[in-house]
């Protein structure tokens, strides 16, 4: 690699010009500058890629994008490692091509560059990431002269990276970079630029220099906590606990007990779960109007740390099933997890069944809650659970290609959706809807009456108009396209629909325990 130090940086004045248009020129926020000198300026200005030049790490992406098309080549990655990093990297930027434009990027960092390169600075890239995907990044940024990569045979990390920049660059050069690996590489630059500093770098590298630059990362609290555990998804395990209301075991702690271990082992399996699905799902999220958002998708969730959460949350949640539940608990979970796994490796992808496989996790939910209340359920409940759960299902997904077409896009991303599909998907949804809503009419009907565990049953009667105002209210706001992508994490947020559901506890309260009419 240091034999490119005799090739001539390729000129970019009307490049770094299109890129700075491309980017804006806006000026950094929340960084600190130290104040560099007019000579450090003129130093060529050196990019580290991973963490710093984009929000993620392209050895992280090229692994997860082979092993979701099969999670057996495992094992040939592991191959590849024991043959060294530059190969594992070469092997894998070959075998598993990535989206390199939908890789996140540190903004300030891009628009700090263009400029630069705008006013006549040299920008180059130097990366421990292999040269096949380093080469496809200066494609995607103009303002880049020139690359510094892995190659297969040499790993261009810390001291070698150093020493192939302090070569090609004898005069002195700015790095910005972003890990303790980059140490190595600023004792040989002449100026030091920090991105998306981990903990304790800032004062590592002030032991070499004064930085000119600090462009730090987005602040990661409590908030950020339930977003990537998806807190808010919670709500939807809460159907282990219907089962207490309508099986009559309301007031038994121990009937309780067992509902909260289920509902906590589930959910953390449920978040495990989740984060599972957006690794296989980067390249399709990062295309989505909403989903781009995501901590992974975005980057602000490191793969490496998902990788390490995934396993913990599925040990925890499987510990909490086999402690406090038992067999029982631990068979559940083992079903959920078989049907998360099919679904997010394979079914997903498959248009109406897609839609069917997300109304039997929430059926398995509420079954989940009969088996820990120790209750005999009507088989009624369970098919108004499926058709239920079917219309919402197919309302989520009726909002993503109605949202798809005014894009301008033919499929949907990671589905089998195609422009088109709408109205067929908004149909089989809203009769759905109405199944669910016939079935509980034909509950009360044949079985509330003569169950014994109402002792107001004519009050049932109020659900399913209740029930009907609100599936209705649904499919008429994703027709209106003002529809969350997913109802359940919507109704939770929303007046209307928080209202109605006091009202259907209170009816059902009152048919338990009221005085009978």
């Amino acid at each position: 690699m240091a034999r490119q130090k005799h090739e001539s940086p390729r000129a970019v004045p009307v490049a770094a010009s299109h890129a700075a248009a491309l980017f804006g020129a806006q000026q950094a926020t929340g960084n600190e500058t130290a104040g560099a000198a007019d000579t450090a300026t003129q130093l060529p200005l050196v990019l580290d890629l991973d963490g710093t030049l984009i929000r993620t790490d392209v050895l992280a992406e090229t692994f997860i994008a082979y092993l979701r098309r099969n999670p057996l080549r495992l094992f040939l990655v592991i191959v590849w490692l024991f043959m060294g990093r530059a190969v594992l990297k070469q092997k894998l930027a070959h075998a598993a091509e990535i989206d390199v434009a939908g890789l996140p990027v540190t903004e300030d960092l891009v628009s700090f560059a263009a400029r630069e390169a705008a006013h006549g600075r040299e920008v180059h890239l130097a990366t421990a990431a292999d040269m096949s995907v380093a080469e496809r990044v200066r494609e995607r940024f103009p303002f880049i002269s020139r690359v510094f990569a892995s190659n297969g045979n040499t790993n261009l990390k810390s001291r070698e990276k150093a020493r192939v920049l302090a070569e090609a660059f004898p005069d002195g050069f700015a790095y910005a970079g972003n890990s303790r690996a980059d140490l190595a590489v600023w004792q040989a630059a002449g100026e030091t630029i920090i991105v998306n500093p981990a903990p304790g770098l800032v004062k590592a590298a002030r032991a070499i220099r004064a930085p000119s630059q600090i462009i730090a990362r987005p602040r990661r609290g409590l908030r950020f906590a339930a977003k990537v555990l998806r807190l808010h998804q919670w709500a939807k395990n809460g159907l282990i606990f219907a089962p207490l209301l309508l099986g009559g075991v309301l007031f038994e702690a121990a009937a309780w007990g067992q509902a909260a271990a289920g509902f906590l082992a589930l959910s953390v399996l449920a978040s495990a779960t989740y984060l599972l699905n957006d690794l296989f799902d980067l390249a399709d999220d990062r295309r989505h109007w909403s989903k781009r958002n995501r901590p992974l998708a975005s980057g602000t969730l490191p793969i490496a740390h998902a990788l390490v959460l995934i396993p913990t949350g599925m040990a925890v949640a499987y510990a909490i099933a086999a402690l406090a539940i038992g067999t029982v608990g631990v068979a559940f979970l083992t079903a959920y997890l078989a049907v998360t796994l099919a679904y997010s490796f394979s079914l997903k992808k498959i248009e109406l069944l897609d839609a069917a496989v997300l109304a039997s996790l929430f059926t398995l939910r509420l079954g989940f809650g009969v088996a820990l209340a120790g209750v005999v359920l009507s088989p009624w409940l369970l098919v108004f659970s499926m058709f239920l759960f079917l219309s919402l299902s197919f309302a989520k997904r009726h909002v993503e290609v109605t949202r798809m077409e005014a894009r301008g896009r033919s499929t949907a991303a990671g589905r089998g959706y195609k422009a088109g599909d709408g109205p067929m998907v908004a149909m089989i949804g809203a009769a759905s809807g109405l199944a669910a809503v016939q079935v509980l009419v034909m509950y009360v009907m044949n079985e509330a009456y003569r169950a014994g565990a109402y002792v107001a049953p004519v009050m049932l009667w109020a659900v399913p108009p209740i029930l009907f105002l609100w599936i209705a209210r649904i499919w008429l706001l994703a027709q209106r396209g003002e529809l969350d992508d997913d109802p359940v994490a919507f109704a939770v947020k929303d007046p209307p629909s928080l209202l109605l559901g006091f009202m259907l506890g209170f009816v059902f309260l009152v048919a338990l325990f009221g005085s009978p009419v």
